[in-house]
Order: C-alpha cells, then sequence, then structure tokens
C-alpha cells in the first residue's frame, strides 16, 4: 500500500494533507523484519493495528521537504512537497502516524491519519504496464535488497544507451565494499521510459525539458543538485516493479546527484566522476549517510547549535561514542589531520570551481580540476600517522567545527578513490541484513 500525502509549511512550521491512497501490487520486502530499530532519519511512520494499537510497521526516512526547510527560501515564503509512504498492505483499518525528530533526537508525532483497506476510494487499478527488466537477479525480491533504476532523458532512440547505463551503474555499486560482498542479496531492476527530448532540465544553464520523471537540477539553487519534485509521477512508474530503493539515472554530462534517505537518488550518466557521485549519493539513499565535507558551497544554513546528528558517521561527541567500537586502539580523541593545509587547497580548487561554472567553460575543465583536486588530496590524506585509522576527526555535516567523521578520508568526504570508511561499511551492511534474507 502507498499513501501519498502532501508536506507543506516554512521555516517556522508545517502542514500535512491526505492526497490519495493505492495499492500497488506485491509486497516486494520481507515478511519478518517490518520494525525498523536503525533509529535512522530524520522523520518516522509507524503503522498501528486500529483496534489493538499494536505496532504493525515502521520506517525511518528523510525527505525533500525536510531538507528544503534548512534552506534560505524557506524562511521568505511557504512551499509543498509530495511525499509518500509504503507498507504492507493491511487487512484491517490501521493508523499511520507520523512522527519527526526533535533537538533532543526523539521523534515526536506530527500528524496521523487513519486507513480503512476496505474504502472503496483506494486505487486499486493495475500497475502501468511498462518494460521491467532484471538487470541483477539473485533470487525472489522479498529475499533481497531490490534495487530500482529508472532513466530519465532517455529518448526512444536511445533505449540501447540506457541499457547500457543502467548495467553499468550496477557494476559500479557492486565494486565498492561492503555491496562487492555482498552482492548476492541484491537485485537490480529497471524500468523503460522513453523521453520526447534527450536530457533533462539544467536552469542555471537555460536548458529546460520535459522528462518522464521530471529531474532537474539546480534544486535548491545548487547547479549539482539533481532532484525531482514529482513524486507522485516517481511512484506511479516505480510501482511497475518491485523496489526498496530507487536510483534515478538521468541522461546528462554535466556532474551532478542527490540522495535523501529511504526517498530517492540521482546520478548524472556522462561525467568522468560518475563512478563517484553514483556509490556517494546512494550511500545517502540507502544507508542515510552524511555528507562529511564541509568546504564545498552548500543550500543549506549553519546553525551555532551542533545537536547530535542521527547519520551514522557524522558526530558531535569528541569522543565517538557512537562509533566507540571501531576506533583504532590508542588513537588520540579527537584525531590531529593536516586540517589547515586540506583547507588551504579546498580554498583554492573551490575558487577555480566558481569560476568555471561562472564562465560557462566545458566540462572537460571541471573534471580536468576535479582530477587534480582527487590526486592532491589523495597525497595529503592517505599520508600521515591516522591514515587509515578510525578515530575522530574535526570537520563533517558541512561545518569545519564542532562536527566529526570517522576517518581521516572516505567517500563521503572527498572524491579520493578510497571507498567507505569501516563506520560507513558497518551502517550500510546494517540495512542490507534489515532487507535480505
Amino acid at each position: 500500500m502507498r499513501l501519498d500525502y502532501v508536506h507543506a509549511g516554512d521555516a517556522a512550521k508545517e502542514t500535512y494533507a491526505l492526497e490519495d491512497i493505492a495499492l500497488e501490487g506485491d509486497w516486494a520486502g520481507p515478511l519478518d523484519r517490518w520494525i525498523d530499530e536503525t533509529n535512522l532519519g530524520k522523520y518516522q511512520f509507524q503503522v498501528l493495528d486500529r483496534a489493538t494499537n499494536r505496532l504493525l510497521y515502521s520506517r525511518g526516512f528523510a525527505s525533500v521537504y525536510g531538507e528544503w526547510e534548512t534552506t534560505g527560501e524557506a524562511k521568505e515564503q511557504p512551499r509543498a512537497f509530495g511525499e509518500s509512504l509504503r507498507f504492507p498492505a493491511p487487512s484491517a483499518p490501521v493508523q499511520i502516524i507520523l512522527k519527526k525528530r526533535g533537538t533532543q533526537n526523539e521523534f515526536r508525532e506530527v500528524w496521523s491519519v487513519v486507513v480503512d483497506p476496505a474504502n472503496p476510494a483506494i486505487k486499486r487499478a493495475a500497475a502501468p504496464k511498462l518494460n521491467v527488466w532484471a538487470v541483477v537477479q539473485n533470487g525472489p525480491p522479498r529475499d533481497k535488497v531490490d534495487l530500482l533504476l529508472l532513466g530519465d532523458g532517455y529518448t526512444a532512440a536511445e533505449m540501447d544507451k540506457w541499457h547500457r547505463d543502467a548495467r553499468r551503474m550496477a557494476e559500479l555499486l557492486f565494486a565498492a565494499s561492503p555491496f562487492k560482498e555482498r552482492r548476492q542479496a541484491f537485485n537490480v531492476w529497471a524500468i523503460d521510459t522513453p523521453s520526447e527530448e534527450s536530457g533533462v532540465s539544467r536552469p542555471s544553464d537555460h536548458v529546460y525539458r520535459r522528462s518522464p520523471l521530471g529531474a532537474s537540477y539546480d534544486a535548491f539553487d545548487s547547479e549539482r543538485y539533481v532532484l525531482t519534485y514529482d513524486n507522485r509521477r516517481l511512484r506511479e512508474i516505480a510501482s511497475a516493479a518491485p523496489y526498496e530503493f530507487v536510483e534515478i539515472v538521468v541522461n546528462d554530462r554535466k556532474y551532478g546527484g542527490g540522495g535523501i534517505f529511504n526517498a530517492y537518488a540521482t546520478v548524472a550518466a556522462d561525467n568522468a566522476f560518475t563512478p563517484y557521485i553514483f556509490v556517494h549519493e546512494f550511500g545517502h539513499h540507502f544507508a542515510g549517510l552524511a555528507d562529511e565535507y564541509y568546504t564545498s558551497d552548500v543550500a543549506y544554513g549553519s546553525s551555532a547549535a551542533r545537536p547530535e546528528p542521527w547519520e551514522p558517521n557524522a558526530t558531535a561527541d569528541p569522543k565517538a561514542s557512537k562509533w566507540a567500537t571501531l576506533l583504532t586502539g590508542g588513537i588520540p580523541l579527537p584525531t590531529p589531520w593536516p586540517k589547515t593545509e586540506f583547507e588551504t587547497m579546498e580554498q583554492a580548487a573551490q575558487a577555480r570551481r566558481l569560476a568555471i561554472r561562472a564562465q560557462g567553460r566545458p566540462e572537460e575543465e571541471m573534471e580536468a580540476l576535479f582530477r587534480e583536486q582527487r590526486d592532491r588530496e589523495t597525497k595529503l590524506l592517505g599520508s600521515g600517522p591516522n591514515a587509515g585509522k578510525v578515530g575522530v576527526f574535526e570537520g563533517s555535516l558541512y561545518e569545519a567545527k564542532g562536527y566529526y567523521r570517522p576517518q581521516q578520508d572516505c567517500i563521503m568526504f572527498t572524491r579520493d578513490q578510497v571507498g567507505f570508511c569501516s563506520v560507513c561499511q558497518r551502517a550500510i551492511s546494517r540495512i542490507i541484513d534489515l532487507y535480505a534474507k
């Protein structure tokens, strides 16, 4: 069952309203792990049996609205976004309770709605007739993690390219640990969604396209951030296939992507750094991993407060009790690293990056800058007494001070070819275990 609702508000207040309820088909998830004990997500929803108040199902998640409300725009005007909750179809009336995380990391109820499965208004039409095909198939959907790849901006004449890109994305994922070691725990599905035009919208480049999923660059005025705001369209298309996780692959060269925990992730198919973008953004979507970098421009506002993040790979605790069992023995806490030298390098690179975009120079120049930046970072962060060790390294979650990350380098921190750190790998493995038999 899928419950669609509208999430609206601004930086000071928010409201929720039921939009629609639909039955999508067979439940793709496991039959024995319906309660989410990971404590991840800015939000959480619960499904309670109406007669007994027994908890039947729960999941944590994040949302486009949850990110938008931290931007400058949210302080100036309200907006509304569509969101969806998916859960096993109940056989009797249930109460859906939506909770939001407070400043002390507690979940507080913010909305509730009763759903009666006998309601004739619930949509029961068959899924759209789209071409669904298996990229990787290792078993029944209920026993596996089911990842759905959706292409946006591929014309009918580009379907062969889309199929090649989908297979390439799957291989990129399974080249990264711990996905590599757990490949047999996954199914990867794809749906063909031909577009009238090639590519997707890039508003800052004055490029506008009508694409099946409505993916676009420039989300929250960040030229590299790719999102779709058409949640209903996304979910209707996705309902044709079994899935728990969704990756939108946009048919574009420009560097870009995005990832929202338990919502979806996006990636540009043809950039030289597509392998990094795909794996990094999927880490957000799949395991709720935080961005560990702090020198790049972001749309989110900064705060003097340093509440403990819900994300598993960032902390405000200089002793890192969150990953204490993984700490390298005898390592100093907080952990020294070449922070000043790194920040000097990054400031110079960011200035060059902004100039390339401001002057509309070719994407090849941006890729060349990123290669140069990667080589310098790899040399700096791959050396020193604490390289490769698990500690408490200051600088994370868009903040230079007050937040810490687990290792000197990680794919959530830089574009270096270092993969996920130990803490991120543990978080990813935990989600795999939540869905795979």
